[in-house]
């Protein structure tokens, strides 16, 4: 089924108009650009996936767009660490680019391979605007690649997570257990930058419990904002889940809804993240 997709806009000088538009950043070894530009058309806002060394090069302005997408993959092959290699062509190339983008009403979204190197470039949390390495993602507790559902719900209401209870979505990484010192996570409770935590289906907490802790993240950590909330960073991959038949138990809540006579949607409860999104540049 074919769906509309329009964007807001934003006056910026005269009657000069800017669409609120996404740029997905892509690269060597960068797999999800396409499933995280549908997500965001279906949710209302339009997309280009354009290639770093374009961006480098100046085929293409940061500045153009309003939200910025790092999104999954194993960015060169994270030969150098997850996210790192391509945290350091960014930062050694488009560090006044990102910088300035950051300066004005834009947002920062990066999922999985995108969290790495968000991490890396001190994007997150970014306390006082100090973009320091203050948080890591390590090797995932039992060492291997971890492929598989989990279920996260919001650890505080923010632009990213209003209006969630919770997100049900694949995860797909072999370093993702999130770590930092005892006071890192003090002040990102304080000043609730804890986006998401990984929960058990019925919500409660994961407490460090593998499966539903899939990685080992230090107080089930799944995903936080630096500390202006304009920037979020997850591990898990809502954008490989958009459609409800994504869902690992869509047969079982089909069968609860037509029994409560209720519709059968047909998207995921995950398309409420990018539709936050889109909402908050209206």
């Amino acid at each position: 089924m074919t769906q509309a997709v329009f964007s807001s806009s934003t006056k910026v000088s005269g009657e000069e108009l800017i669409p609120d538009k996404a740029l997905i950043m892509s690269g060597y070894g960068i797999n999800s650009e396409m499933e995280t530009k549908e997500a965001l058309l279906r949710a209302g806002m339009d997309a280009d996936i354009v290639h770093i060394n374009d961006l480098i090069d100046r085929k293409f302005r940061m500045t153009d767009y309003r939200l910025l997408v790092f999104p999954g993959g194993f960015s060169y092959g994270d030969d150098t660490g997850a996210g790192n290699a391509y945290a350091n062509r960014v930062r050694n190339n488009l560090w006044n680019d990102l910088t300035e983008f950051l300066e004005e009403d834009n947002l920062v979204l990066g999922i999985c391979n995108g969290f790495q190197i968000l991490a890396n470039l001190g994007l997150v949390p970014a306390f006082d605007k100090q973009y320091n390495r203050d948080i890591a993602l390590m090797p995932n507790r039992k060492g291997v690649l971890e492929c598989r559902y989990v279920t996260i719900k919001p650890a505080f209401e923010n632009l990213w997570t209003k209006g969630i209870e919770r997100i049900v979505c694949p995860v797909s990484h072999g370093e993702g257990n999130f770590s930092c010192s005892p006071e890192v996570l003090k002040r990102l409770k304080s000043q609730k930058m804890i986006a998401f935590t990984y929960c058990r289906e019925d919500l409660r907490p994961a407490d460090g419990e593998y499966p539903f802790n899939p990685n080992g993240s230090t107080a089930d950590i799944a995903g936080i904002t630096s500390a202006d909330g304009k920037v979020l960073a997850m591990m898990p991959h809502p954008e490989r889940a958009m459609e409800f038949v994504n869902q690992y138990d869509w047969t079982l809540q089909k069968e609860i809804l037509k029994r409560k006579q209720l519709p059968v949607p047909s998207e995921s409860i995950n398309m409420r993240l990018f539709r936050n999104i889109v909402d908050y540049f209206r």
